[in-house]
């Protein structure tokens, strides 16, 4: 089969792929789920899992903040009618199970055979009787779990929880949410009043940016990419080429996914602008080597063929260490940094095999290219490479005094590193989401949840009074050093029984004095065992109990400090032989993710140092070759860690992955250069031939897709999510360093330290 004829073939086979990648590709939806961020296969997950299915999720509701007119209080009688309405109108959606609101807030009383449910608020009667809304308020302010809950401290706000179905997902969650912003507009709420905040409403705002972002990452990439190649390369083919490969191999990588029936989450959007700027690497090298060697007169059949001789070994080993760095992420338990692992070091790969296929093809159907310039004794870029080359000599010592001093500076700025995540971390402190629950934070409970399960000891029930007064000291606790702003537990259900059975009168909200006393209310609780709001605190046979609360999102590390004091106060003050506990819940789930972060890190980070010692082994059969190569590609990752120090980044689940991948793809440039230099010393005289030789040969190639990749990371500085943002930044900043390490250490590192005499250095300054 002639060349063109296996040219044609090979764009028939890959044509059909694209196809079937494309329709794969239609199938793909964008999804945000924050379960999905829970450590996978950890015991606490299925602990929690079997929790829920007892009691329930922890993060089905969303948090409605209304605020008073300017000048009046959340008792004025025209706003708690708005707030009113509002509520019957929340109450009658399709995905509400229970709303809880200032309106709706009743105090049970219990007369003889008669049960009554008194409201708190009588808004009908404030015009007539001022004296009566001075009543309700000082009420409302004595009773336990009223202020924080749905009223703020200070009488200007209140909210309305509202109890929505389990696991509600963005389409249904979309609708809640517009029905609600309609309800509130209608009603005479303006924006500035009100404030949103839980599950449904972060689901919306993340998958919506996804979207919004995705489009214009790949639109500024697009451009920025363009504009490098025709800077670069000056032809129309020099820049549509490495476009197509690049475009197929998000094709296909986009296609494998649709294809796993994996969605498109926080982490996964990253993979097409991630391979727009990683994947244009192999075919930079590529045009850059053919165009080099038609400069040299050789023919486009001769020219293809030592290319893909010569920079095929190179962009292999590339390629490997390249998706290994990617792949390493699978040893996370989190599933969407997994899944971006395996699916960007997949599409890694198949970028490397359409820049051998799909490019090769394309060259050889094109004419032979007219260059710019003939030339026949070298290149425009090897003067200024020369020039470069002999200024790195000329100032060796400064070069290593310099690295030297910059990387124990970096070494003691990254030990301020600190592991620490939030509950929406991936949104700037400005962000109006984040200022919405920032909102919750400062006027009411907040939106950190908190879950203890209480399981008595075998023969008792939450409801024996040993047990009570234990969960009583429980509470008192996490009120107290803990912080908690809201509890409720089956405390809470007896106090509120006792309370009810005297008339209503805060002095009886109080624990029962004595067993007679509680065998008393045994009959009543048993009435109430089945409703919603026992069920959600405790099993209707008494079996185990759920302790609930909402605090401020302190941060990871200030609630392990929190866990550890509360692990110790359970451990030393409270009775074992009448209730255990164990702390559980989707705010514990997502702390728990920074005892793995540091090991994921540190074993990706490991896998990578050895895939690249053992390629360099098999290369150079040198030990001595392997630290050369892997200082210049480490030092760039120490610089960066010492930035994320001095400027105070903490490491969380987006940043964890920056090392990782920034050495995957920094050594990418390396492999390049040693493996051309492995063929140079094949047929040059001496070390030093054959490092200038190898610098000029692979300089232009190695700046060049370090521009591509610098820029193209560049672009996710303008994400709105802080993690994308660092990622770029970080990622960026550690592929700077990389070209100046690649350019200036590597070069005198394998002069002075591979070859036995540097005196051919001397030799050249001279």
């Amino acid at each position: 089969m002639s060349l063109r004829r296996s040219a044609y073939f090979a764009l028939l086979v890959l044509g059909l792929l694209s196809a079937l990648s494309a329709f794969y590709v239609a199938q793909l939806r964008f999804n945000y789920n924050f379960n999905d961020f829970y450590p996978a296969g950890d015991p606490d997950l299925d602990y929690y899992q079997g929790y829920t299915q007892r009691f329930g999720n922890d993060n089905d509701y969303l948090l409605l903040g209304l605020e008073a007119p300017k000048g009046r209080t959340v008792f004025d009688a025209d706003f708690l009618g708005r707030v009113d309405s509002l509520t019957r109108l929340a109450r009658g959606q399709r995905h509400v199970v229970a709303v809880t609101s200032p309106t709706t807030l009743t105090n049970p009383v219990v007369e003889g055979l008669g049960f009554f449910n008194l409201p708190y608020l009588r808004p009908a009667a404030y015009r007539a009787d001022p004296a009566q809304r001075a009543r309700d308020s000082t009420l409302i302010y004595r009773t336990p779990g009223l202020v924080g809950n749905v009223f703020s401290p200070n009488a200007r706000a209140v909210a309305l929880v509202i109890q929505t179905t389990p696991d509600l997902k963005k389409p249904p969650g979309d609708s809640l949410l517009a029905v609600l912003r309609g309800g509130l507009k209608q009603y005479g709420f303006p924006e500035s009043s009100y404030h949103l905040a839980g599950r449904a409403v972060a689901q919306s705002v993340f998958v919506d940016r996804l979207q919004r972002e995705l489009v214009v990452f790949m639109s500024l990439s697009v451009l920025l990419v363009t504009g490098l190649l025709w800077f670069t390369f000056r032809t129309w083919w020099g820049v549509a080429l490495p476009l197509v490969v690049v475009l197929g191999a998000i094709l296909w990588g986009l296609g494998v996914m649709g294809a796993c029936g994996v969605r498109i989450d926080l982490m996964t959007a990253l993979l097409p602008v991630m391979m727009f700027v990683v994947g244009t690497s192999d075919t930079v090298h590529i045009i850059t080597r053919y165009v080099a060697e038609l400069g040299y007169g050789a023919s486009k059949k001769d020219a293809l063929r030592v290319t893909i001789k010569e920079s095929g070994f190179g962009s292999a080993l590339s390629a490997v260490t390249t998706s290994l760095g990617f792949f390493t992420l699978m040893t996370s338990s989190i599933r969407p940094i997994y899944n971006f692992g395996l699916f960007t070091g997949i599409a890694v790969l198949l970028a490397f095999v359409l820049s051998f296929t799909l490019l090769p093809a394309l060259l050889t159907l094109l004419k032979k290219p007219q260059l710019r310039v003939a030339r026949t004794q070298g290149h425009s870029w090897d003067g200024v490479l020369s020039r470069l080359f002999r200024q790195v000599l000329a100032r060796r010592r400064l070069i290593f005094t310099v690295s030297g001093l910059v990387v124990a500076a970096s070494i003691g700025l990254a030990t301020r590193v600190h592991i620490n995540s939030m509950l929406l971390d991936d949104l700037s402190k400005s962000d109006p989401v984040r200022q919405d629950f920032f909102f919750f934070e400062k006027q009411f409970a907040g939106v950190r949840p908190f879950e203890l399960e209480l399981k008595p000891a075998p023969g008792r029930t939450v409801y024996d009074l040993a047990v009570l007064r234990e969960t009583a000291r429980i509470e008192d606790y996490l009120r107290g050093p803990y912080g908690l702003r809201f509890a409720a537990s089956p405390v809470t259900l007896v106090k509120s029984v006792r309370k009810a059975l005297h008339g209503g009168g805060l002095e009886a909200y109080r624990l029962p004095a004595d067993s007679a006393e509680l065998r008393g209310l045994q009959s009543k609780l048993r009435l109430f065992r089945k409703k919603p709001e026992f069920r959600a605190l405790a099993l209707p046979d008494g079996s185990a109990g759920r302790l609930t609360g909402r605090m401020a999102d302190v941060g990871s590390i200030r609630a392990d400090a929190l866990n550890a004091g509360l692990r110790r106060f359970l451990r030393t003050r409270i009775d074992s032989t009448v209730l255990r506990t164990r702390l559980t819940g989707s705010s514990n789930l997502i702390d728990k993710n920074n005892e793995n972060l540091t090991l994921n890190m540190i074993t990706g980070m490991s896998i990578d140092i050895l895939m690249v010692t053992l390629i360099v082994l098999a290369l150079f059969k040198s030990f001595k070759m392997t630290i050369i190569v892997l200082i210049p590609n480490l030092v760039p990752i120490l610089i960066v860690a010492g930035v994320m120090g001095l400027a105070g980044v903490s490491m969380k689940v987006s940043t964890s992955i920056i090392f990782t991948i920034a050495f995957g793809i920094a050594v990418d440039d390396t492999i390049h250069f040693i493996s051309k230099l492995r063929l140079t010393l094949a047929h040059e005289t001496s070390v030093f031939r054959a490092v200038r030789h190898t610098y000029l040969l692979a300089g232009k190639a190695v700046i060049v897709t370090s521009l591509i990749l610098v820029g193209g990371f560049s672009t996710l500085l303008f994400s709105s999510f802080d993690g994308t943002f660092y990622v770029g930044f970080l990622i960026g900043l550690t592929l700077l360093f990389g070209v100046v390490a690649e350019l200036t250490l590597l070069p005198l590192l394998i002069l002075f330290f591979y070859k036995r005499k540097p005196v051919a250095i001397e030799k050249v300054l001279n």
